[in-house]
């Protein structure tokens, strides 16, 4: 009695596609199957060794015209199984309709909800003007490199002749949908202290930890600030502010030995509306301040800031919130407050968007426990099959003529 769709659904959760050897191949014969079935035309690009994007097509009657990209990436992050009710590869239902599984949320639901919305608008008849591509991509989970921010380089991409992109988002525990329209820059910096080494049992001077304690107090006192900020002003969201963590402490040789150099890592994540080159004079400023020696390298620098237009002129948003308000969809305009593969389509100048259809639902991705509910699922296809016929059917543009 179990809806085709779901049941669709849980045989993609089933396939183990966990880092650090997720298994590609399985996931990509088995999309390759369902898109065959639909009688979408299929493609395999390999970006880098073992590496495939899968880019299923449903073709437009007006080639010509931009086309609509689904986005979705087929990789998950690891699990720690003893924190789990149930085993996270298994895909278990329980008698609520909670569907639990790594990927539950990220993002195998949205890949399976656009392969149903389209089975959907094909059993009924339809047909539209433009083409609408769906990519499967690999890796977006550890940074995309071998991913989308290869394939976006590509003459394979170019030829999709995109328009407008829609890829994931994050559940919502409330009413509204949270719609994504740009995110947070990712920047990784470690800091080298250099100091005076020596025996554990002097007052040596100007050494590592002193400079590196000048060091911490300054990120951390600037990311007590945005904390700060985000908490006194209720209409900013995670997105809206600059995060940073120190996530690594390297340092030392022995108990009794002062060390001659320590290196602390940080993670941030800088919103659009942050001067980058003055964000980086500052942490400069920072490292100055601690005295002589102390230099930082960047392990991951996201100069780009590009966002996509949500004014109502614009005639792809215009089509996506007509959608919305017509199935009276509220919702949320957000900048993404982590990072997905939508950052390398903004970077090459195409419009995007993060969604996954998931309200009344908590956020639980790369969390213990992972689960979607089975009519939240089901509801997204719908949402889908009404926003892919307004996007595929969004009238010439002045641009194409």
């Amino acid at each position: 009695s179990e809806n085709p769709s779901v049941t669709l659904f849980r045989e993609y959760l089933r396939i183990d596609t966990v880092h650090p050897k997720p298994d590609y191949d399985a996931a990509v014969r088995f999309l390759e199957r369902v898109g065959t079935d639909l009688g979408l035309a299929c493609q395999k690009v390999e970006v880098c060794q073992g590496r495939v994007v899968l880019i299923l097509t449903w073709q437009g009657t007006n080639p010509r015209l931009r086309s609509i990209l689904l986005n979705s990436h087929t990789d998950v992050v690891p699990v720690f199984e003893e924190h789990w009710t149930y085993p996270p590869f298994e895909a278990v239902k329980d008698s609520q309709g909670n569907i639990y599984a790594r990927g539950a949320q990220d993002m195998k639901c949205v890949s399976i909800q656009y392969l149903e919305a389209i089975r959907r608008l094909k059993t009924e008849g339809k047909s539209f003007a433009r083409t609408i591509h769906l990519t499967f991509v690999p890796d977006e989970e550890v940074g995309g490199h071998k991913g989308m921010e290869m394939f976006v380089k590509r003459p394979e991409f170019k030829a999709l002749n995109v328009g407008f992109a829609m890829d994931e988002g994050l559940a919502s525990p409330s009413d509204t949908f949270s719609v994504f329209y740009g995110e947070r820059s990712p920047w990784w910096i470690k800091v080298k202290c250099m100091g005076s080494p020596g025996h554990g049992s002097r007052f040596i001077s100007n050494t590592a930890a002193e400079k590196m304690h000048k060091v911490i107090d300054s990120f951390l006192a600037f990311r007590e600030s945005e904390k700060q900020r985000l908490k006194s002003d209720s209409s900013l969201t995670l997105g809206d502010v600059t995060s940073l963590n120190m996530t690594m402490l390297e340092g030392g040789v022995s108990f009794n030995v002062v060390p001659s150099e320590m290196a602390a890592s940080f993670d941030i994540r800088i919103p659009p509306t942050v001067d980058l080159k003055a964000f980086e004079e500052q942490v400069a400023t920072w490292c100055r301040g601690a005295g002589d020696g102390v230099t930082y390298e960047f392990h991951q620098k996201c100069m780009d800031q590009h966002i996509t237009s949500t004014e109502e002129s614009d005639p792809w948003w215009k089509a996506f919130s007509g959608v919305c308000r017509d199935m009276k969809l509220q919702l949320k305009l957000e900048i993404f407050p982590a990072a997905t593969d939508s950052r390398y389509i903004r970077a090459v100048r195409h419009p995007a968007i993060g969604f996954s259809p998931m309200n009344r639902t908590p956020v639980l991705l790369h969390d213990h426990n992972e689960f979607l509910n089975e009519q939240v699922f089901l509801r997204g296809i719908e949402i889908y099959a009404r926003l892919l016929t307004a996007l595929a059917s969004v009238p010439p543009l002045p641009a194409e003529g």
